[in-house]
């Protein structure tokens, strides 16, 4: 059965957290703060389960890790609290941070709770019912907001030591080949040939920036009122590393397989010729000018690279489905693309000389 990504992912259902306790610890701890408290938890959102937080006064959102086991590493909120805390001194669109909380005593697991940022999500990363004029500044915002994001300076936000952005690719590699075994279901080839293979075949380093780690459409908040980028989220992969191995991977969305379920990542695979959709080209070229950049030669490797990672990523999904800690009731279905996204990395590798 194939699922509607808009419908499916957008809104809210029942909060699966005690509401007493959390509304007398931020009454403690969050300057203006004062219930009653409502709590709803956001349909969208794969890794670490997310919650509106209604008051009187203000809307807040809180972000927590998965209850029970996790993966080493995993989930890692309080990377996302340190990153958007910097961006948010810089200007740069983000929900601004308000308070971390590691005691897992008070709702069962560490969170932090931000800023609500009001807008819309778009799950289908062609934004369907916009206009080609709309669609157009649309994709120009995501462009200005990752190469912005690439050109700051990450030591004049206090971030040294956030990341080693020495030998970038390799350390992610092999942390997501142990967190792809760690999390193994079943026998992928393609997934076994990158294993071998790309550790190999890491370019020399374009350099270190502030990197997301997860760059996409529906990881942003699109503003009510114009096509342009109102907060990026999901920063739990953030770190300092290769910044064109970051865009690379905003990149996949146009060779994406599609999923048979709807349940995946979205594609533009099928809506190349949606009015105002830059060409892959363009998009790459208008990056690479607002870089200083004067292209991406070993395009194919990052390539390969990426949906090697995404692979990885999903499959530490369906662990989690496993084991009981899916914080989606779509993980299953969603978890499904990883043998079409290693087989994806493997035509990428092979391309590249593999």
């Amino acid at each position: 059965m194939k699922i509607d990504r808009q419908q499916a992912f957008s809104g809210t259902t029942a909060a699966d957290i005690e509401t007493g306790s959390l509304e007398d610890y931020l009454a403690q701890n969050v300057a203006g703060f004062a219930g009653p408290l409502t709590l709803a938890r956001f349909r969208g959102g794969q890794s670490n389960p997310t919650y509106r937080l209604d008051t009187p006064e203000r809307c807040y959102v809180l972000r927590r890790k998965p209850f029970g086991r996790l993966l080493p590493s995993a989930h890692a909120i309080e990377r996302e609290y340190r990153v958007t805390a910097a961006l948010a001194t810089a200007g740069f669109p983000v929900a601004r941070p308000l308070h971390l909380c590691t005691d897992d005593s008070v709702i069962g697991a560490a969170f932090y709770v931000m800023e609500h940022v009001d807008g819309r999500v778009f799950w289908q990363p062609h934004a369907p019912g916009i206009t080609g004029e709309e669609r157009a500044a649309l994709f120009t915002s995501l462009n200005e907001t990752i190469a912005r994001l690439h050109r700051l300076d990450p030591a004049a936000l206090g971030l040294d030591g956030f990341g080693r952005p020495e030998g970038y690719m390799a350390r992610q590699i092999r942390r997501w080949s142990e967190q792809y075994r760690a999390s193994e279901t079943e026998t992928v080839a393609a997934m076994d040939r990158l294993i071998a293979w790309l550790p190999g075949a890491c370019p020399p380093a374009a350099g270190a920036a502030i990197v997301h780690g997860d760059f996409r459409l529906d990881n942003c908040i699109i503003a009510n009122d114009q096509p342009c980028v109102a907060a990026v989220l999901d920063w739990e992969l953030s770190t300092i590393g290769d910044p064109l191995a970051d865009f690379t991977y905003h990149l996949m969305q146009w060779f994406m397989p599609v999923s048979e379920t709807g349940a995946g990542v979205g594609s533009l695979i099928g809506h190349l010729d949606a009015p105002g959709l830059p060409r892959l080209e363009d998009y790459v070229a208008d990056y690479c000018r607002r870089t200083g950049r004067p292209g991406i030669p070993d395009l194919d490797i990052y390539m390969a690279y990426n949906f090697f990672r995404l692979a990885a990523i999903l499959q530490g999904i369906l662990g989690r489905v496993r084991d009981g800690t899916a914080a989606n009731a779509d993980a299953a279905a969603m978890a499904r693309q990883v043998r079409p996204l290693a087989e994806t990395a493997w035509a990428f590798a092979r391309k590249a000389g593999a």
